[in-house]
C-alpha cells in the first residue's frame, strides 16, 4: 500500500534559483555610434581654376595660414576650323577698321594744321586793321573744333587697336602661360591649425568654385554621434552619463550627453524596417592619453544611462512572468514554489527593480517551467 501511495505522489520539479539582491539599478539606452572630429573644416577652392597636385597626406600637420593648394587660371577652350576661319575674318575686319581710324586721324590732323595757319593769318591781318575782331574770334573757335576732332579720331584709333588685339588673343593657340611666360598662381591657405583628415582632391584637375580640396581638424578633440530610436530618445536628457564600450581599449570610457538633435530622420534597419531615429551628440570626458588611440570615424558601443537607483531591490528578469497587469514570481519556501505578485518599477536586460513584496536574500525560481504551479514541490538543481 505504501509503495502504491509513493508511486502516485507528485514528483518534485528540478528548478534553478537565484537570490534577491539589493544594489544599484541602471537602465540604459544602448546602440553603436561613431567618433568624429568636433570642429571640421573643409578647405574649398574660392575660384574656378586648375588646381595643382596636393602634396599633403592624411595625418600631416598644418599651421594656420599655410598653403594647402595652388590654383592657376583655366586653359582656354580648343577651337575648331570653322571658328578659326571666323576669327581670321574678324581680325581682317578689325585691321581694316584700324586703318580707317588712322586715316581719320591724319585727316583731322591736317584740318587742325590748316585751322592753325588760317588763325595766324587772321591775327596778322587783324593787327593791320584789315580783318574785323569777330572774324578773328571765328578762327579761334574753328581751331578748337579741329583739335577736338583730332582727339576723337585718336580715341577711335585706340579703340580699333584694342579690338584688333582682342581678336588676335582669341585666336592664339593654347599655351601654359601668357605670351610664353609662367602664369601667376593663387594660393589657398589653411584657415586653422590642425591635421589633414582627408585629401578630397589629390591629383591635378580643373575645379569649380566651392569644390572641396582638403579637410582639416584636431583629432584630439573628438565627440561621439549615435542615432537611437525616437521612442528611446525621449528619455535621454543633456548631461546624462554615458559609457563607451568596445572601442579597442581595456576599459570603458566615460562621457556625457551634450545635446539631442531636434529633428529625426528615417533609417532602414538590417531587416528592411523603416525606423525613425535621432542623433545624440556625446562629449568624451576621458583623459586625453586614452583618446590618442581613437580617430575620426571609429566605431564604439554607446550606453546612455537614463535611470539610476541606488539601494534598489533587484531580481533577475528571467524570474518574472506576466499576471494580468502585474508580474508574477515563484519563491522557494521549504521545497515548495510559492506564487507571488510583485510590483516592478523598471527593468533592464538583466535585472528588474521591485518596489515591494520581496525581501533581500529570498530564493526565486528563474526560467520557471510552464508546468510549475503554486505550492508545487521543487528541487533546487
Amino acid at each position: 500500500m505504501g509503495l502504491l501511495v509513493w508511486a502516485f505522489m507528485p514528483k518534485a520539479l528540478t528548478v534553478e534559483v537565484a537570490a534577491v539582491t539589493q544594489g544599484r539599478f541602471e537602465r540604459a539606452v544602448q546602440d553603436y555610434g561613431k567618433t568624429r572630429v568636433r570642429d571640421r573644416y573643409t578647405v574649398s577652392a574660392p575660384l574656378a581654376g586648375r588646381v595643382g597636385r596636393v602634396m599633403l597626406s592624411q595625418g600631416d600637420s598644418v599651421a594656420q595660414g599655410d598653403t594647402v593648394a595652388l590654383l592657376w587660371p583655366m586653359a582656354p577652350a580648343l577651337i575648331d576650323e570653322r571658328t578659326r576661319a571666323e576669327q581670321a575674318a574678324r581680325i581682317g575686319a578689325m585691321a581694316s577698321a584700324m586703318a580707317r581710324s588712322q586715316a581719320n586721324v591724319g585727316r583731322a590732323k591736317a584740318a587742325m594744321e590748316q585751322a592753325q595757319t588760317e588763325l595766324k593769318r587772321s591775327e596778322l591781318l587783324a593787327q593791320q586793321g584789315f580783318v574785323s575782331p569777330n572774324q578773328n574770334e571765328a578762327g579761334r573757335l574753328n581751331l578748337r573744333l579741329r583739335m577736338q576732332e583730332l582727339e576723337s579720331a585718336r580715341q577711335e584709333e585706340n579703340a580699333a587697336r584694342y579690338e584688333l588685339e582682342q581678336a588676335q588673343v582669341a585666336r592664339r593657340q593654347f599655351a601654359q602661360g601668357p605670351l610664353g611666360g609662367a602664369q601667376p598662381s593663387f594660393a589657398v591657405k589653411a584657415p586653422v591649425s590642425g591635421k589633414v583628415l582627408k585629401v578630397l582632391q589629390q591629383s591635378e584637375a580643373s575645379v569649380l568654385p566651392g569644390a572641396g580640396l582638403v579637410e582639416l581638424g584636431d583629432p584630439t578633440k573628438l565627440d561621439v554621434v549615435v542615432d537611437i530610436l525616437t521612442e528611446d530618445a525621449i528619455e535621454v536628457q543633456p548631461g546624462a552619463a554615458v559609457e563607451l564600450l568596445n572601442w579597442g581599449g581595456p576599459q570603458a570610457l566615460a562621457g556625457k550627453v551634450r545635446w539631442v538633435e531636434p529633428a529625426a530622420f528615417t533609417k532602414v534597419s538590417a531587416l528592411g524596417v523603416e525606423e525613425q531615429r535621432v542623433n545624440v551628440v556625446i562629449d568624451i570626458s576621458a583623459p586625453e592619453a586614452q583618446l590618442r588611440a581613437l580617430g575620426d570615424g571609429f566605431k564604439v558601443d554607446v550606453r546612455v544611462l537614463v535611470q539610476v537607483v541606488e539601494g534598489a531591490v533587484l531580481v533577475p528578469v528571467s524570474a518574472l512572468f506576466p499576471i494580468g497587469s502585474r508580474s508574477g514570481i515563484f519563491v522557494v519556501d521549504k521545497d515548495h514554489a510559492t506564487l507571488k505578485e510583485v510590483s516592478v518599477k523598471a527593468r533592464n536586460g538583466v535585472s528588474a527593480w521591485v518596489k515591494e513584496g520581496l525581501a533581500v536574500g529570498t530564493q526565486v525560481i528563474v526560467y520557471p517551467d510552464s508546468k510549475l504551479k503554486n505550492d508545487a514541490k521543487v528541487k533546487v538543481r
